[in-house]
């Protein structure tokens, strides 16, 4: 066929209309009139599958490495895993992932906004813009977000054996750590928006143990810089209908493993389940991987994304 200029206008304009269509989140959070067509699911590993916060830190270089020649899309890079933040290394990152043509998917990091301690609730504000500062000069859309928790438990060992399950400190209410939270996330709220770096807040133990606990959160910030990281593996009880109940509203998705038993405990997750739940929620975004099994990571990450791969086959 020949191409006219009009003929070139006229794609265009299908292509423009179509992207407004696609559009999987609107700036009031509701889903598009259509749904997205379908398209391949993009596979991130976060840097954590190759570390767990015990012995020498992997590399984050090699993990870009490792990544690009596994086959992987992307990278989530952990905060507490690099061991330089100047940005001469961050740029570094930068240039590895573009070179092995990979992206750069979120920044995770760790915050605690539960405290009656209003210093204390301050150095995780300004941790937080930190990090959002951090995100920006990588290039990272996202960062993933903690609530905090009580820490009326010895250890976060001895938190999993309860599910997440922790009592307040004493003269005290979940409203009030609540309230601490949503007021503390709503002070990062105007640097993620200038810096254009979306918070993901994950079902991650505290707060965030439950879903309705992530959603009265979410909710009450009623920000399109704030969304959510799903980690299938976070969740108390029957997982299924609550990953369905996140899905919506889910921007990054964890995925988890087990090779070897898990650090803290080990789920038997039906991943062609989970992933038919996000298929049908027109999930469009990255899957991440989070290896959290003793398995050396080097035969432990190879094993996951055939995991993956045929899991949303």
């Amino acid at each position: 066929m020949k191409l006219t200029r009009r003929t070139l206008l006229k794609q265009g304009a299908g292509v423009a209309g179509g992207a407004l269509l696609a559009q999987t989140r609107s700036e009031a959070g509701q889903a598009p009139s259509e749904p997205p067509a379908p398209r391949r699911t993009r596979f991130g590993v976060s840097t954590y599958s190759y570390w767990h916060f015990e012995g020498e830190k992997y590399p984050i270089e090699r993990v870009i490495e490792n990544a690009a020649r596994l086959g992987f899309d992307g990278i989530e890079i952990l905060h507490r895993q690099m061991t330089d933040e100047s940005p001469a290394a961050l740029n570094r990152f930068k240039r590895l992932a573009l070179v092995n043509g990979l992206d750069l998917i979120m920044f995770t990091i760790h915050q605690d906004f539960v405290s009656p301690d209003r210093n204390e609730r301050q150095k995780a504000i300004d941790h937080t813009k930190h990090c959002i500062d951090l995100a920006y000069q990588l290039g990272t859309p996202a960062i993933r977000l903690n609530s905090g928790r009580w820490k009326t438990l010895a250890s976060f060992d001895d938190l999993m054996k309860v599910k997440g399950k922790e009592p307040p400190l004493p003269g005290y209410t979940e409203d009030d750590g609540f309230k601490w939270c949503i007021d503390s996330i709503a002070e990062c709220i105007p640097a993620a928006e200038k810096a254009g770096v979306v918070l993901a807040l994950e079902n991650h133990w505290g707060l965030t143990a439950s879903v309705d606990g992530v959603l009265r959160i979410y909710k009450a910030i009623n920000s399109p810089w704030l969304g959510v990281t799903l980690d299938v593996g976070n969740l108390v009880g029957n997982p299924y209908p609550l990953i369905e109940k996140l899905t919506p509203y889910a921007v990054v998705v964890h995925f988890k493993t087990y090779f070897g038993g898990g650090v803290w405990y080990t789920l038997d997750l039906d991943y062609p389940r989970i992933a038919g739940i996000l298929r049908r929620a027109n999930y469009p975004g990255y899957v991440n991987l989070e290896m959290e099994g003793r398995e050396n990571a080097e035969t432990a990450v190879p094993k996951s994304l055939e995991v993956m791969r045929k899991a949303f086959a």
